[in-house]
């Protein structure tokens, strides 16, 4: 609601801290500290600067007492802190700090006398409503409207009459604000049970030259006030031709008690233009529990298109099984718009009742309606309509077989998923395989028993054909579980090439540690070099990819070692070390230097690993020794990070990195990071180091983000 008068930010902050202090004085059981009292009074009588005893005064809002308001009160004339001071006096209860903002008014003036004002009007000081009245005449405009708003807050009778006087004969600048504090006192008086003195007053402030917003409010409040009895208000807002009276007819709705007005909008909405018929028709909506559905079900089934998109949109709210035959209706509609949001509002309409009509339903649908049907049971998953979809299999139209395969895919239950397995190994139809496929996928990973969807998919594969049987592994890859990985196993190390590749393919692929045993077995065993090379690979990624403790993937990389028959394949566990740094895997890779065909790729994962590690506050310097990686005297003459002439002095951190390896481990993992931003954005940098290694000068260019290694200098 906008003010007439002045409102800082300060204020509408200190409102904010009020509503807080307020709350927690209002906790069950809170009780008020005499101790931090004394504290917080002492700063406010100290030479503390003006932002400690603001935060004071914030903490007295809840500590405070009538100790603190003399205190208080003396900031009241303080530009700086009298909003603050005003959040306790507000909060603090008693009659103390009325007194005080009562005195205050009488020698204040402008800014810091509104907020005076203000503060007696929340605290709703019945004593100062002489004082207030006497304001309503006041040379200064602001303070005139704070009088007012505040006796509207105090709202008792006399007030009531004051601010009720200054609407007619009040100053013409002072009158919007009479309005408001008129309103504030309307609604005082309706909470009070006195409904017909708040029409009075309500429609007093209606009929007065005011303002735009002081009229909309009123009318919203006259609207309510009059009960039943203010529909014929309400509906004269929804035909008024000015949009903000629309617009509160429209929020006047929504706020309105009982059911008689649903009727009156759900016959207003027959006389409403489109625009507005689309606005009222949502209006109707929000009103979840009395709102009248078949008017809007029939809104949803013919009219103008507006009103029908919005009728559409407020049944997914309000809908229930009495519209969905208005929604199949309009979802076949020609209009793409309107089929595609009756399609939408069909799928996400709650109840169950609405799933137990569309399965009633399916077996004697025809035409358009009959795959539309099939759709929803799919995208709501009726479980109930299977014995209608297991019909629709086998319908002569190939769009309703691959409907209802898709929507078995959705709602089969285990006990059925034979179904959908027969037809993806041996579907009658050429066309549906795909589609089959596709639904026996889609069911079988959302089965709630993995291991009893695994059982029926691996004891289907010894009758599939040659093809399906790959189909039905790659399922089982989907599905997960430890039946799954021993029909894959099985099917790995047999006789048959095909089977080999899709079993150990798919275990290659798994998406969990469960796999590692099984993948070692046939890295180990498997019939064919191509195929265990395949699963070592997959053992490795595995290394690579998923969270274990140290000691368990520092033994799976030795295990996978042992299997490696060339550099590429040992390379890969490189790439685990590096990846997954750990003192473990330092370790291992350290061990691999020792290996002459991998000693350069090794002590680069050596470096590299140690410098994450460093970066992480590791300290590796003693495994790196043992490495061969000698101690040396290293001094940081000048380090530069940059891009042509825009180069960042970075020596400083440099050296605090530098220890006794030509490995400098820096704080982050990136350049930009460590050396405190990006001197150069959206440039190719470099860093630049020179030095000195046990005296002898080097110097060493670095691109962005490469691991430090100083070259030992010639």
């Amino acid at each position: 609601m906008p003010m007439t008068y002045k409102y800082s930010r300060t204020v509408f902050v200190a409102a904010l801290m009020l509503a807080v202090a307020t709350s927690a004085r209002a906790a069950d059981g809170f009780k008020a500290s005499p101790e931090k009292e004394k504290e917080l009074i002492a700063v406010l009588r100290s030479d503390a600067p003006p932002q400690d005893k603001a935060i004071a005064c914030k903490k007295l809002a809840i500590d405070g007492s009538s100790e603190a308001v003399g205190d208080l009160a003396k900031l009241l004339s303080d530009p700086q802190l009298a909003s603050w001071s005003r959040i306790a006096l507000e909060a603090i209860p008693g009659t103390a700090p009325d007194e005080a903002l009562r005195k205050a008014s009488e020698s204040l003036e402008g800014n810091l006398l509104v907020g005076v004002l203000n503060s007696i009007g929340v605290r709703r000081d019945a004593n100062s409503v002489e004082a207030l009245t006497k304001r309503l005449s006041d040379k200064d405009e602001e303070v005139a409207s704070a009088a007012a708003v505040a006796l509207g807050r105090i709202g008792n009778a006399a007030a009531t009459k004051s601010v009720r006087a200054a609407l007619t004969s009040g100053p013409a600048k002072v009158r919007s604000a009479a309005a408001e504090g008129c309103v504030l006192c309307a609604e005082r008086l309706l909470a009070e049970g006195k409904s017909a003195d708040a029409v009075t007053l309500y429609d007093e402030v209606r009929k007065a030259e005011l303002p735009k917003q002081r009229i909309v409010e009123a009318t919203r409040g006259a609207i309510l006030a009059r009960k039943d009895e203010g529909i014929p208000l309400l509906l004269e807002q929804l035909r008024s031709t000015d949009k903000k009276l629309f617009e509160v007819g429209l929020f006047a709705a929504r706020e309105f008690p009982g059911s008689e007005v649903d009727k009156a909008l759900a016959a207003e909405l027959a006389k409403s233009t489109p625009e507005r018929g689309a606005l009222i028709v949502l209006a109707m909506a929000d009103r979840k529990e009395t709102v009248v559905v078949a008017a809007v079900s029939k809104a949803a089934a013919s009219g103008p298109k507006p009103v029908r998109l919005a009728a559409i949109k407020a049944l997914s709210q309000v809908g229930d099984a009495s519209s969905v035959d208005a929604l199949l209706g309009t979802a076949v509609d020609t209009d793409e718009d309107l089929a595609l949001a009756a399609k939408a509002t069909l799928a996400d309409l709650p109840g169950d009742k609405v799933n137990a009509q569309i399965a009633a339903m399916l077996p004697n649908a025809k035409g358009k309606t009959y795959p539309l049907l099939i759709e929803l049971v799919g995208q709501r998953r009726i479980e109930e309509a299977t014995p209608a979809l297991l019909k629709a299999v086998d319908n002569s139209d190939k769009n309703i077989r691959q409907a209802a395969l898709l929507a078995l895919g959705e709602t089969v239950s285990l006990k059925n998923l034979n179904v959908l397995i027969s037809q993806a190994i041996s579907t009658k139809n050429a066309d549906d395989a795909a589609t089959a496929q596709q639904a026996l996928k889609t069911a079988s990973v959302r089965m709630p028993d993995r291991e009893a969807c695994a059982t029926e998919l691996s004891t289907a594969i010894d009758k599939a054909p040659a093809a399906s049987k790959i189909l039905l592994l790659e399922i089982l890859g989907d599905v997960g579980g430890e039946k799954s990985l021993k029909t894959l196993s099985t099917a790995a190390k047999s006789n048959n090439p095909q089977l080999q590749d899709a079993g150990s393919r798919v275990l290659g692929k798994w998406a969990s540690l469960d796999a590692a045993p099984v993948l070692l077995d046939l890295a180990k065993t498997g019939p064919a070099a191509q195929f265990r090379n395949r699963a070592l690979k997959g053992y490795i990624s595995l290394a690579r990819r998923f969270a274990m403790p140290d000691e368990d993937r520092a033994d799976m990389c030795q295990k996978a070692f042992d299997l490696c028959k060339d550099t590429t394949e040992q390379k890969l566990i490189l790439d685990v070390c590096r990846i997954q740094p750990s003192t473990e895997t330092l370790k291992f890779a350290i061990k691999l230097m020792k290996v002459a065909e991998l000693k350069e790729d090794a002590t680069q994962t050596t470096l590299l690993v140690a410098q994450k590690l460093g970066a992480k506050g590791i300290n590796v310097s003693e495994q790196l020794s043992k490495a061969g990686f000698e101690k040396v005297k290293i001094e940081i003459v000048k380090a530069e990070y940059g891009a042509g002439a825009t180069q960042k002095d970075v020596t400083a951190i440099v050296k605090k990195q530098a220890g006794d390896q030509p490995l400098i481990t820096l704080s982050a993992e990136t350049y930009n990071a460590s050396f405190g931003g990006d001197p150069a954005p959206s440039t190719v940098k470099q860093l630049k180091i020179q030095y000195k290694i046990n005296g002898k000068a080097g110097e060493a260019t670095f691109a962005e983000n490469a691991l430090i290694v100083l070259p030992m200098p010639k």
